[in-house]
């Protein structure tokens, strides 16, 4: 199972995507004992802004942070995964304002300074806001999703029962059924408890 929290725009006011940008509060693996290697299971999560002129040129790793427990799991209680964003900063929470996961100050250098692209055009260069593409509407979207074939579940790692490269990666998961469907539980469930959103 993969969780997510995420945020995209509204409209596409840079291009596509990541031009126009993707927040990430919390993406994580529902996996139980899941290696620390390869991202961590549901001790675990990270935070993400995607952006960049392309999709060959997403800037993510400059903007990624991840965050695990010292103990226990995300299963075991409700958490808080909070977003603020201003046009000086942005940053994602665990639980209390003050446990930052992902910060990024903004107002001291654009994103296509930050970028170092030096061979495309800026698709942000008639914006005069340093954020941008971090200066437009987006919208929230709480996301659950099984498995994936983009990398995200790397092939050999934790009993994965399908491969990135098959042409039947979503069949081959429900052939192994015998092998993951005693780990899906009554509680094998992304459980909101509330949303909340505040303009200020």
């Amino acid at each position: 199972l993969w969780p997510a929290i995420w945020m995209m725009p509204a409209h596409n006011e840079y291009g596509g995507w990541p031009a126009s940008g993707e927040i990430d509060i919390m993406e994580s693996r529902g996996n139980l004992n899941y290696p620390k290697s390869a991202g961590g299971g549901v001790e675990s999560f990270g935070s993400t802004l995607h952006w960049g002129p392309d999709w060959s040129k997403n800037q993510y790793s400059k903007t990624h942070a991840e965050y695990s427990l010292n103990s226990g799991t995300f299963n075991d209680a409700f958490h808080t995964f909070g977003l603020y964003w201003d046009d000086k900063i942005l940053y994602t929470y665990l639980d209390t304002d003050s446990n930052r996961v992902l910060s990024v100050n903004h107002s001291s250098q654009s994103y296509w300074d930050r970028s170092g692209i030096n061979d495309m055009s800026n698709p942000w260069q008639y914006s005069s806001n340093k954020c941008a593409p971090f200066d437009a509407e987006f919208y929230l979207i709480l996301n659950l999703a099984v498995g994936g074939v983009n990398g995200y579940f790397p092939d050999g790692v934790g009993g994965k029962p399908w491969s990135d490269s098959s042409s039947r990666a979503s069949a081959d998961f429900f052939d192994n059924t015998v092998s993951w469907w005693s780990t899906w539980r009554a509680k094998s469930a992304f459980q909101i408890d509330s949303v909340r959103i505040w303009d200020l």
